[in-house]
């Protein structure tokens, strides 16, 4: 597994053997990021990072900075001190669902969004109202899932849907207003 483009272009990630891991694929990685354009000065929230392979292929493609929280940080932490991405990477250790509640409101431009696939559901339940609450304006979801139990989100607008075998890569905003609100 490596980065794909950028500044880091090419550079391995490691994710380690044993370890409760699933990190996205090169394929799926490189179609999402060319879907997303320039990531310049973008602010990033890698929620279940796992490896970080999302946020530092961001950093490496221009994002200013990326917050990368899951359970357990050990994989993604490896991979950010490889690269020496200290000072752009913030490494965090929380679960989250619980960890998103408390998280600065309208900061991240782009989040990406990788559960463990078999608590979809639940995730996206509990995540629905506090993705629209940290997205700064004009930010995007980035959500990953199995196909048997896609990502839900009633509060955000599905702005594209790509299949890639068994994966479901969904991107999402903030509705507009509609004009009776404006």
């Amino acid at each position: 597994m490596r980065v794909i483009a950028g500044t880091l272009g090419g550079r391995q990630l490691l994710a380690p053997k044993g370890w409760k891991v699933r990190p996205t694929s090169e394929r799926v990685r490189e179609a999402i990021f060319s879907a997303l354009g320039d990531l310049k000065g973008m602010k990033v929230l890698d929620l279940y990072c796992g490896t970080g392979a999302l946020g530092i292929e961001s950093i490496s493609r221009g994002a200013e900075a990326a917050v990368l929280v899951d359970r357990d940080t050990r994989p993604a932490m490896g991979n950010v001190h490889n690269l020496g991405l200290t000072e752009e990477i913030d490494l965090i250790r929380a679960e989250s669902t619980d960890w998103i509640r408390s998280a600065p409101e309208g900061r991240f431009d782009l989040v990406f969004l990788d559960p463990p696939y078999r608590e979809a559901r639940e995730v996206a339940a509990k995540l629905d109202q506090s993705l629209t609450r940290v997205l700064a304006p004009g930010g995007r979801v980035i959500a990953e899932s199995d196909n048997r139990g896609p990502l839900e989100f009633p509060s955000l607008e599905t702005v594209r849907e790509r299949r890639y075998g068994r994966t479901v890569v969904t991107f999402h905003r903030v509705p507009s207003p509609s004009p009776q609100e404006t």
